[in-house]
């Protein structure tokens, strides 16, 4: 049975499996360590009660967050010219995403084509076992750079902040060139996308300086990750 991703924020533990009775009794022992209620000594008032609830509640939000959530990521290259072999920025963005812990959903190449993009980038926003999607290339000012203007309509919201960001730690590597950068972020139906530049070396940028973070469950003082659960309406 396939799990959505709010299923495993619920169930998962360091190395992304479920919470197994065992683990779950585990857990409500160390709940009575750390919170013990004692009937006889505090008597069962409402007030009590409430109180050991609510310090239990705190400790299990300390539990969670303690915890790496491994989330589903596709990859998606945009070029007229490259293959599986010669790919290696979509490649780069695989064995750095599986390195982090997470997983790999699809990897793709389409060309230079609004609507083929489109045509993969829908199927992705449609599946709920995809979180994330990564796009690289096609993010240039050239005629055949259309990856922006395939994916915009898209999404139901930008993340203005990530191609901010992008542009200014790539100023330290490629100068006054990021300008020509039109990278961004957004989310659609529940799925966050970004859309890199199509070189090796941006596509690390990218990775090393905001995904790696924003995409781990563990990053302080907020993450990605944590926002998943509360993309999509219940």
């Amino acid at each position: 049975m396939k799990r959505t991703l709010s299923w495993r924020l619920r169930n998962s533990t360091k190395n992304g499996a479920g919470l197994t009775n065992i683990r779950h009794k585990k857990v409500l022992a160390a709940k009575e360590a750390h919170f013990p209620y004692n009937r006889r000594k505090l008597g069962d008032t409402p007030a009590n009660i409430c109180r050991h609830l609510f310090t239990t509640e705190i400790f299990m939000a300390k539990q969670s967050s303690d915890t790496f959530i491994p989330v589903n990521i596709a990859v998606l290259t945009v070029s007229d010219t490259r293959t599986e072999a010669s790919d290696t920025s979509g490649q780069t963005l695989v064995s750095r995403l599986q390195e982090a812990g997470h997983q790999l959903a699809e990897k793709r190449i389409v060309t230079d084509d609004v609507y083929q993009i489109r045509a993969v980038l829908s199927r992705w926003i449609a599946d709920p076992q995809t979180d994330v999607v990564l796009i690289n290339g096609g993010t240039g000012i050239t005629f055949r750079d259309v990856t922006p203007e395939a994916v915009k309509p898209l999404l139901d919201k930008e993340i203005e902040g990530f191609g901010e960001l992008f542009r200014t730690v790539s100023l330290k590597d490629v100068e006054t060139s990021t300008i020509q950068s039109r990278a961004l972020g957004g989310i659609a139906n529940g799925t966050f996308i970004f859309c890199l530049p199509g070189s090796t070396g941006a596509c690390r940028t990218a990775w090393d300086a905001i995904l790696r973070f924003q995409l781990d469950s563990l990053n302080r003082p907020c993450n990605f990750v944590e926002l998943m659960p509360r993309l999509r309406p219940h």
